[in-house]
């Protein structure tokens, strides 16, 4: 089995616990992490799959790193109003 499979079969796994973590996470802030850990997965694929030719592909690294930035922005978003819920209900 060659490393790209590995790398495939950990991304899979990654997807799935995420995707186990949404659907059975009572709690928000659970539910952000499982979102997050999805989101790792599908950057591990498109980097193996850059990986693959020869020189990498670049596209494919520049839409990881603009999903990077997308996501640590749309994790504090979700985290705001997180905290805004949780301070409201009190």
């Amino acid at each position: 089995m060659s490393l790209v499979h590995w790398y495939l079969l950990i991304a899979a796994a990654l997807w799935g616990i995420g995707c186990y973590g949404l659907i059975r996470g009572p709690e928000l802030l659970r539910r952000i992490i499982a979102l997050n850990l999805m989101g790792a997965a599908v950057f591990l694929v498109m980097v193996t799959l850059a990986a693959r030719t020869e020189p990498a592909d670049g596209v494919l690294h520049a839409l990881v790193l603009t999903g990077l930035v997308v996501a640590v922005s749309a994790t504090a978003f979700a985290l705001a109003l997180v905290a805004r819920t949780l301070s409201e209900q009190a």
